[in-house]
């Protein structure tokens, strides 16, 4: 059995552009927009009706209503309504109506999605209560756990999937998939722009937020050719309600769009994020008085600096105490029932066998929600590079032949002074031909795809993570020498993993869709997938010694879908799906260990899947529910990190109504129930323990200054149920535009009260969040001003529940204000 259980977490530098390449486009293109004419375009609600394709327009509804084919749930030209899967839409319309700028205001937008902490970094959305899986244009992405900020406002459309990717996409996870549609050069419909529009914005807030953003998208002839293009840039420099924390980035974004003859278009384009910040711990010495009314444990550590460098090295810690300050279980302490488990501790274990974890000067103080585990020298810096090509062909009797040529690179440096640390370098290429063939016939619509495809990871990874000690640190005091730790990427040296590799995924894929004029419409689709992969330490820079230092081998896996609908009178579309998924279990850096490669690193997971759609009133009204229940077959491989092994039951609901061209209202309900297969089939889960695990300890004072570490018990599937994911959880949105050109939009989220980890020590309340924003439009001018939190409700969110849950948790912000102003031309 391979368990992963590790912390949150000659370099081969893939291209990417020359600094002053980045500057001289960010800037001509901010310059630019803003002289351009006005003249162009009012907005693209103007453009003419699409050439190439239909659509269905529904005035006022910000095109949240599922009307419109969308090819990234199965990849055929489906409406979200015809579609057998649970899967929501978000558009570019509501992520500006509603003042959307991170993937946890999605919540608000789609059932099925609720993102615990992962470290204050809004990555990858949880969905159905696991981590899940960013794609680009329909093509996985590198994980991004808590690598970097998803660009929520680059996007043209974000599509949120429940449950794995279709065959054709490739091994993916149980849970589901949040696929980014970046700016188009085309509207809705397929045509491209007849002239130039564009925006340029600038939006100020709380805490000193400033971003400013400019798009131009419009069409232009070359050698004889319509090209349309869309360029997008971003600057941000603001800072954070939490101290020691600030956020700089630029993500530079194009998209061109090229016909080169009647029957071949090729797009291609990309995007480049460069992001400088920091992650987020939260608190530490986490108890429930903590949580309830901020009462805080302060006290300074022992100092361990003997070197008088300001950190405290990993020979430091052991020369203190042999092994290092993270004790599991009691097996050293004398006159003790030798136990794993956090009720062997006593306050004598501690008094007598590790007097070097006391804490000094001790008290209680209450804790601002701004003093968190970030220091002064904490960064998180991430260049990402995203690049795509494709060319299609449109043959004759709706024969398409497209080929997808796809690249995705992380850079990342990841450092936090209270023991944590991480680099990556590691990118993907995919190349994958889809050939599309339909036929049509009085007796319904029958297409089909196939679909070979290769795809190489590359993976340069390091981590450093088991001397890793949250309580050290005072947070009223802030890091001293005896609580900054001398990281890996610091010296060079005392990596917990230093490994480098690749892996190359062959497969192969089939997808047929049989649509029946009398309204029965089966799908069904398998693929295969056989994954060659190398993987080798470099023992000179990690801590410990490998039981294996490198590894080559394969693995492959076996992946079926299988859907029934139907279309019955009033509108409605019952449907059911089955889908077994094949996964390839990676870590945060795309990492596959040599343990893994040698005893296998691929899982399977099904799903079981019932539920039924409608539209109605003239495709003014839309409704889902779904329920369903996923599973990992094969529980014995887990990422603890980014893929768990576990089993989902849950009910998902969604209705969107455009009441008339002012009023847009949405509501959705999700119950979920996750289960950690391979705790429960364990029994025990490794976990930091947390003051109040520690039953037999009368004095946390006595610990602080390390961390006790061991089994929790799960001896049922209540204890085994993922803590922080709330059992039930409602939203509603709603906008209204005037005829004035003023308009007004609200969400609220319910969230039930939640266990912050697995241990079920520590309880976090429930609540309500309440967002508003306003706006108002004349001419090419709009003025938008957006209340986060309204009602200042005092919330958090649990972070990494399975290993930290019970010893740190995530304060979330108060009420804040963002105001931005838009000119569009």
């Amino acid at each position: 059995m391979t368990i992963r259980a590790c912390s949150h977490s000659t370099i081969s530098h893939a291209p990417k552009p020359p600094r002053g390449i980045r500057l001289a486009l960010a800037v001509s293109l901010l310059c630019g927009t803003a002289l351009a004419t006005p003249a162009f375009a009012q907005d693209k609600t103007a453009e003419p009706a699409a050439q190439e394709g239909s659509e269905i327009v529904v005035t006022g509804s910000l095109d949240a209503l599922p009307v419109k084919d969308v090819g990234s749930v199965f990849g055929f030209d489906k409406t979200l309504v015809e579609t057998p899967r649970s899967a929501s839409t978000i558009s570019d319309e509501q992520i500006e109506r509603f003042g959307i700028t991170d993937i946890y205001d999605l919540v608000a937008q789609s059932p099925g999605t609720f993102t615990n902490s992962f470290f204050g970094v809004g990555g990858a959305l949880d969905i159905r209560g696991t981590p899940g899986e960013t794609y680009f244009r329909g093509v996985r992405r590198l994980d991004n756990a808590g690598n970097y900020p998803t660009p929520i406002a680059a996007a043209d459309r974000i599509d949120i999937v429940r449950g794995p990717a279709s065959p054709i996409y490739g091994p993916s996870k149980t849970g589901g998939y949040m696929n980014f549609v970046p700016k188009s050069a085309r509207v809705a419909g397929g045509a491209l722009l007849t002239k130039a529009t564009g925006e340029v914005s600038y939006t100020g807030g709380s805490w000193d937020r400033n971003n400013l953003r400019a798009e131009v998208r419009g069409p232009a002839r070359i050698l004889g050719a319509d090209l349309g293009y869309s360029l997008y840039a971003e600057i941000e420099d603001s800072g954070s309600y939490y101290r020691n924390m600030s956020t700089k980035q630029t993500i530079l974004q194009g998209a061109f769009d090229h016909r080169l003859t009647d029957t071949i278009r090729v797009e291609f384009g990309g995007q480049y994020q460069d992001f400088k910040g920091q992650q987020n711990g939260g608190w530490n010495r986490l108890t429930q008085k903590l949580v309830d009314n901020g009462t805080y444990i302060t006290g300074t550590a022992k100092p361990l600096d003997t070197n008088g460098d300001g950190q405290i090295s990993q020979g430091e810690i052991k020369a203190a105490v042999p092994g290092g300050l993270s004790i599991f279980g009691n097996f050293t302490c004398p006159n003790s029932t030798f136990s794993p488990f956090a009720s062997g501790f006593t306050n004598a274990c501690f008094t007598q066998t590790y007097p070097q974890l006391n804490l000094v000067n001790t008290g209680t103080t209450t804790l601002s929600r701004r003093d968190v585990l970030t220091g002064v020298n904490d960064k998180l810096t991430n260049k990402q590079t995203t690049l795509y090509y494709d060319i299609t062909f449109d043959g004759p009797d709706d024969l398409t032949v497209k080929n997808q040529l796809f690249f995705d690179h992380t850079q990342n440096i990841n450092n936090n002074d209270y023991g944590f640390s991480q680099r990556v370098n590691s990118y993907v290429i995919e190349d994958k031909i889809v050939l599309a063939k339909s036929i049509e016939t009085g007796a319904g619509k029958f297409s089909g795809q196939f679909s070979p495809s290769v795809r190489y990871v590359n993976f340069n990874y390091g981590d450093d993570f088991d001397f890793e000690y949250f309580h050290r640190v005072d947070l009223t005091q802030g890091y001293t020498p005896a609580s900054n730790r001398l990281l890996a990427n610091e010296c060079n040296c005392g990596y917990t993993d230093r490994v480098f590799g690749h892996t190359t995924d062959y497969g192969i894929a089939a997808l047929v869709d049989l649509d029946f004029s009398f309204g029965l419409d089966l799908l069904f689709g398998g693929r295969y997938d056989k994954v060659d992969a190398s993987s080798r330490y470099d023992p000179t820079v990690m801590d410990r010694v490998p039981t294996v230092t490198s590894a080559k081998g394969s693995d492959d896996g076996w992946s079926w879908t299988a859907s029934a609908s139907y279309k019955l009178p009033f509108g409605l579309i019952p449907y059911a799906t089955a889908s077994q998924q094949s996964t390839i279990i990676v870590g945060q850096g795309a990492e596959v260990l040599p343990e893994s490669v040698k005893s296998g690193f691929m899982s399977t997971s099904r799903l079981y899947e019932g539920g039924i759609k409608g539209s109605w009133l003239n495709e003014r009204l839309y409704a889902a529910l779904s329920v369903y229940k996923q599973e990992r077959t094969d529980f014995n491989i887990q990422s603890i990190t980014v893929n768990q092994a576990v089993e989902t039951k849950g009910v998902e609901a969604e209705a969107r109504w455009a009441v008339d061209r002012h009023l847009l209202v949405t509501g959705a309900y999700t119950h979920t129930e996750v289960v950690n297969l391979t705790a429960l089939q364990n029994g025990t889960l490794f976990g930091f323990f947390g003051i109040q695990d520690l039953v037999n300890v009368t004095n946390p004072t006595l610990y602080l200054g390390g961390q006790p570490i061991g089994l929790i018990p799960i001896p049922d599937r209540n204890a085994a149920r993922r803590a922080g994911i709330p059992s039930n959880l409602y939203s509603a949105t709603a906008t209204y535009g005037f005829d004035n050109g003023l308009s007004v939009s609200g969400s609220v989220v319910k969230v039930d009260s939640v266990f912050s980890g697995q241990s079920q020590a520590v309880r976090l309340p429930g609540y309500t969040l309440v967002d508003l924003s306003s706006s108002y439009q004349t001419g090419p001018w709009l003025f938008r001003v957006v209340v986060k939190n309204a009602t200042n409700a005092r919330y958090f969110r649990a972070n990494f529940t399975e290993l930290f849950g019970s010893t740190i948790v995530l304060p979330e912000r108060p009420r804040s204000f963002l105001a931005s102003a838009v000119y569009k031309f």
